[in-house]
């Protein structure tokens, strides 16, 4: 694909990482935060990226990706996006965790990402949610390779989810269309498509397995056997429990 121009909105464990990978593909990458700019300066510079404020990252871009908490899209510049060409692509990597982000009444009636796209008041693509950061970091294999990870993409504008598909391939990583903005729950946390390192194939049947009414149930279970611990359990040992908790193997 031809090298973007690409604006990352948060620079946390999943903006970070996609930061480096397409700047070291040759992808022209700035990134925002809420630190000061000197501190953002630093980050950006580690990252092989340009700093920039929040408005100037969605500015002359092709693609703009938020990767921030969920709780924090309420807190962006209204109109954000009011400027920015309708063919930029717009991605949320986000996830909804009730402990942490307060209870959202809305989310009983949309997907996580309906939600952010009335509030950025734009189609966007969901990607790069259903996946650990250790994943990111470490699984990408490249196009081709045997037992390569697979993600889904969820969206309503195929053209868009196609550049997308190309930009999850320079991370390394397959992609599987989970259709629909509506049908993103399906890669929400506590389904079975959600952070379990699945090969096309699986992710495809998870994502046909996955169950709504179950899934804010299995979320919080597995979120607050994680929180009862002494210490944060590792990539590996997340990774394992999601496995078992979406095989339907209770403890």
């Amino acid at each position: 694909m031809k090298n973007m121009k690409i604006g990352i909105i948060g620079t946390g464990a999943i903006g970070s990482i996609l930061a480096e990978k397409f700047a070291q593909a040759g992808h022209g990458v700035k990134v925002t935060n809420t630190r000061e700019m000197s501190e953002l300066e630093k980050i950006a510079d580690s990252l092989g990226a340009t700093a920039a404020t929040i408005q100037e990252v969605v500015k002359d871009v092709d693609a703009i990706i938020f990767s921030m908490p969920f709780n924090a899209y309420k807190d962006l510049p209204k109109n954000l996006l009011k400027e920015v060409p309708q063919d930029v692509v717009v991605m949320d990597t986000s996830n909804y965790y009730p402990f942490r982000d307060g209870e959202i009444i809305e989310l009983e009636q949309l997907s996580e990402s309906e939600y952010i796209s009335k509030i950025l008041d734009r189609p966007i693509v969901k990607v790069f949610n259903n996946m650990l950061e250790g994943t990111l970091k470490h699984k990408g294999k490249p196009a081709g390779s045997l037992a390569r990870v697979a993600i889904s993409i969820a969206g309503d504008n195929p053209e868009h989810k196609k550049v997308v598909a190309q930009l999850v391939d320079v991370t390394g990583f397959d992609t599987v269309d989970g259709g629909s903005l509506s049908e993103s729950w399906r890669q929400q946390p506590g389904t079975p498509a959600y952070c379990t390192e699945l090969n096309e194939a699986e992710l495809k049947q998870a994502l046909a397995n996955a169950e709504k009414g179950k899934a804010p149930a299995i979320r919080d279970f597995i979120m607050d056997n994680l929180r009862k611990l002494d210490s944060w359990p590792s990539y590996e040992e997340i990774l394992a429990g999601n496995r078992l908790h979406e095989m339907g193997i209770r403890e």
